[in-house]
């Protein structure tokens, strides 16, 4: 998925919250232990991955009421963006909120490549 974003496939949303996460994902150096890239090789990745990201500012709060508050974030940088979908492993609990948004969908990533080529 990364390496399509930085074709120029998708066009990938970003906004403080998601940032932050991602962020906090980038420094956790056991996450990464059997990685064959560097943090130097990371960072670099991850700067390059923010560069075709499109900077969207939320400024409604939506709140879906996923079983993981921390989630509904997603789906605010979704609707104030545009998106088509959002894209995560984390389906089931994306798909589960009480309020919905029909236009949105939530993949996977390989379902997203079939669904987007």
């Amino acid at each position: 998925m990364i390496k399509r974003c930085l074709a120029g496939a998708y066009q990938p949303l970003i906004g403080t919250a998601l940032f932050l996460e991602y962020e906090d994902v980038m420094s956790r150096e056991t996450l990464f232990a059997g990685s064959p890239l560097s943090k130097t090789d990371r960072n670099e990745v991850f700067a390059g991955f923010l560069a075709v990201c499109r900077w969207t500012e939320v400024y409604f709060a939506w709140r879906p009421n996923l079983p993981d508050e921390a989630d509904n974030h997603l789906f605010e940088l979704a609707v104030a963006g545009g998106a088509d979908a959002v894209i995560t492993r984390n389906v089931r609990d994306l798909a589960g909120g009480e309020l919905r948004f029909p236009r949105i969908r939530v993949l996977t990533p390989e379902q997203c490549l079939e669904r987007f080529p």
